[in-house]
């Protein structure tokens, strides 16, 4: 996998972690700028540094791969992307 998208990994992991910790009801549908990075990775057998198998909630020494075939689960089965401004949370409704 490129440098480039090792990088967007990074931070990607770091949104995951924020993403996971918002109760499943509230949390927003995982965002559509996952989706490019975890195609890139899918095949990228070579291990991560332990810090972002453990954002990921994967096993230590998990592959690039292992980490985008958590984020397709993520996308998978969704009707609906999310709005930025509604990540990781969905807003609330106004009650007024």
């Amino acid at each position: 996998m490129h440098q480039a998208a090792r990088l967007q990994f990074d931070r990607i992991a770091n949104e995951y972690a924020s993403w996971r910790a918002v109760p499943e009801k509230q949390r927003s549908p995982a965002p559509a700028w996952w989706w490019g990075p975890a195609m890139e990775g899918l095949d990228d057998a070579e291990a991560m540094a332990p810090e972002l198998c453990r954002l990921l909630e994967l096993p230590a020494a998990s592959s690039w791969g292992a980490a985008a075939e958590l984020l397709m689960t993520a996308l998978a089965g969704q009707t609906s992307l999310g709005w930025p401004d509604e990540f990781p949370k969905r807003l609330q409704a106004d009650p007024a």
